[in-house]
């Protein structure tokens, strides 16, 4: 089974660039933020770049904002859609369990798509909380682990045929656990299924390779969205809800 490397991500990236390519994260982590902090004026980390989706639009609502990653292609990738966005970003090429960064630099810290692929998950958020100001926040989004989703990465990761090389998947009791052994108190949760749904995006992905068929990346059929809309809104207000997610975050504050 391959692990993930550098060399690895290095070519993923290369071959990533535009936004417009990539599904949304719905906001998910950026609502799980403004729930606790008005990022405007304030200095957040992202680590682990990415597109730099999420970095892009907390710059443009006033935070002053820093990236990590240990391949420059990401690197690369961030900085281009930043300046289509018309925003600045501070890029750092560096290691996530050693960042060059003084003790109690950032008010917030955050990834998204990068824990799972850590076997001991503690020294990345021992890292995290080392650079954080007292009171400050750590947002860690992961894959929810009671999903169809994770059911077809781990069938991809028993062939050696997952992008990511090794991954893991977690429940929110086991993250939130996993913050507080790291020392943070845990001030939030939230959550989102894919949108479109998992299917829908095999399908479009399928049919686009074979030159078949070119579906809608986001598809929205009247009245059936409304419908769809309207029970996703009811359901996300169960208690049970967070546990069909696709994507799920837990919201740590360093005490």
């Amino acid at each position: 089974m391959r692990a993930s490397t550098p060399r690895h991500w290095d070519d993923y990236w290369k071959k990533q660039d535009d936004l417009d390519d990539a599904y949304s994260n719905e906001d998910r982590l950026i609502d799980g933020l403004l729930r606790l902090m008005d990022p405007k004026g304030k200095k957040i980390l992202e680590v682990g770049g990415g597109s730099g989706r999420d970095s892009i639009r907390l710059a443009q609502m006033g935070a002053e904002v820093t990236v990590i990653d240990y391949v420059e292609s990401s690197l690369g990738v961030v900085a281009r859609n930043a300046e289509r966005a018309g925003v600045k970003i501070t890029l750092v090429h560096g290691d996530a369990l050693k960042m060059p960064f003084p003790d109690n630099t950032f008010d917030a810290v955050f990834h998204q798509g990068l824990m799972e692929h850590f076997r001991d998950e503690q020294p990345l958020l021992l890292e995290n909380r080392r650079v954080l100001k007292p009171g400050g926040l750590v947002l860690i989004d992961v894959p929810q682990k009671y999903h169809i989703y994770t059911l077809f990465k781990q069938t991809l990761i028993a062939m050696n045929r997952w992008f990511a090389g090794w991954e893991t998947q977690y429940s929110i009791d086991e993250l939130e656990s996993i913050v507080r052994k790291a020392g943070f108190e845990v001030a939030g949760r939230y959550g989102d299924w894919m949108c479109p749904g998992f299917f829908y995006r095999l399908a479009r992905r399928g049919l686009s390779t074979t030159g078949l068929a070119k579906l809608p990346k986001y598809p929205r059929v009247p009245p059936f969205a409304q419908i769809n809309d309207a029970w996703r809104g009811a359901w996300r207000r169960t208690p049970v809800a967070i546990y069909t997610y696709a994507m799920i975050g837990a919201v740590g504050r360093k005490v």
